[in-house]
């Protein structure tokens, strides 16, 4: 490989959350957040940045929006047109925005569950409530349960729907029928699509990512699609991510509300960032997914080997394993509590997604080959649950 992605870079005391929030003697593996230095055309772009001096007010120059025109056409083959874009500094704050701008306190938001934990947290800190479609789980393998979301799709005080492709934890990338047949419900029943599409350039060989406003003029018209470099690149630090709104009135919305809450531009660094990663990160990226499929490729066979009664979900995209622990009849919480306290591995429980999340954990691989066998060496010395 080209780029050192088995490289240790030391993390504690630089303010990072991942290692900052762990004791000393603390691997930690739970929140998404890759432990690899970020393409050299990133760090680059920065320096240079860096050099000029001046940090002024600053303008989204053309080439932000280039980058990302062109970054979708040619990895994902969908044209997306300047005017639908809307610079925006994270996609949580997009969806504190989008939900202040396009439902009241009380109505409802709909949700799959598992799903990512601070879409709960959000939906309820906005007056919210959330209504959760369980994603159904048949031999390792999840699916949509269409009847009943076409159900709570029918409820008129269900307003918005987050989508999550590909989803976070579970792993999986949805089909192009499976998003067809979602849409159509929507837009049936007058239910806004928010599709959070943050993780989409992590996709592995043998699947597709569909964007979700690909898929027709009906469905770009009854969404706004979410996304940004940060995830792929490691940048959630920078702050840069972006809207995908084709609709000229809900864009206008989108936007008002922004300047209600002073969310007027983003930084210079969020920019430049940005348009390095979309202009000269695929080499970097294919290379990293190749090193991401072998992590997980890796803690497979471990766990084949050492432990044949938890369950592996299929790594369909993410850097996010999804492990089914209910064999060992423990609650998730418990389990991952009690080897943060007696093997200092921190993973998530299930239960942090949602309540059918009961009887997994989430565990982060994108690291270090030699961190990832420490994590796993770290569970197999966990006699206690074994």
């Amino acid at each position: 490989m080209k780029y050192n992605f088995d490289e240790v870079i030391p993390r504690r005391n630089t303010d990072s959350i991942k290692w900052d929030l762990a004791q000393d003697g603390v691997l930690p593996m739970w929140v998404a957040d890759m432990d690899f230095r970020t393409a050299p055309a990133i760090i680059n772009a920065l320096e240079k940045r860096v050099q000029q001096g001046v940090f002024g007010y600053p303008l989204t120059p053309q080439g932000f929006y280039d980058a990302i025109q062109g970054w979708w056409q040619k990895r994902h083959g969908f044209t997306v047109e300047k005017d639908w874009l809307v610079p925006v500094p994270s996609i949580l704050e997009s969806l504190s925005i989008i939900m202040k701008t396009f439902t009241k306190p009380g109505e409802k938001v709909l949700l799959q569950s598992p799903g990512y934990n601070h879409f709960f947290t959000v939906i309820e800190q906005g007056g919210c409530e959330v209504l959760t479609n369980d994603l159904v789980c048949e031999n390792g393998n999840y699916t949509m349960d269409f009847d009943d979301f076409e159900k709570k799709a029918r409820d008129p005080a269900v307003k918005l729907f987050l989508l999550c492709n590909p989803h976070n934890p579970v792993g999986r990338v949805w089909t192009r029928e499976e998003l067809l047949r979602i849409g159509e419900i929507c837009v049936k029943n007058d239910v806004l699509v928010m599709a959070d599409e943050i993780h989409s350039d992590l996709v592995f060989e043998g699947r597709e990512h569909i964007p979700f406003a690909s898929l027709g003029s009906d469905f770009q018209m009854k969404s706004i699609t979410c996304s940004s470099p940060s995830k792929t690149f490691n940048l959630a630090g920078i702050q840069t991510a972006y809207l995908i709104c084709p609709d000229p009135n809900l864009k206008k919305q989108v936007e008002q509300t922004l300047q209600i809450h002073g969310i007027l531009f983003l930084n210079s660094f969020a920019t430049d960032a940005l348009i390095a990663a979309y202009n000269e990160g695929d080499e970097w990226l294919e290379e990293l997914k190749t090193y991401l499929f072998g992590n997980y490729q890796y803690l497979r066979g471990f766990v084949e080997e050492h432990f044949p009664y938890l369950k592996v979900t299929p790594l369909e995209a993410t850097y996010l394993v999804w492990i089914d622990v209910s064999a060992l009849q423990r609650p998730a919480k418990e389990i991952t509590s009690a080897l943060l306290k007696e093997q200092q591995l921190w993973i998530n429980p299930g239960t942090m997604y949602g309540a059918n999340g009961e009887g997994f954990v989430r565990i982060n691989i994108a690291c270090p080959r030699e961190l990832l066998v420490d994590g796993l060496e770290r569970l197999r010395s966990a006699g206690f649950w074994f």
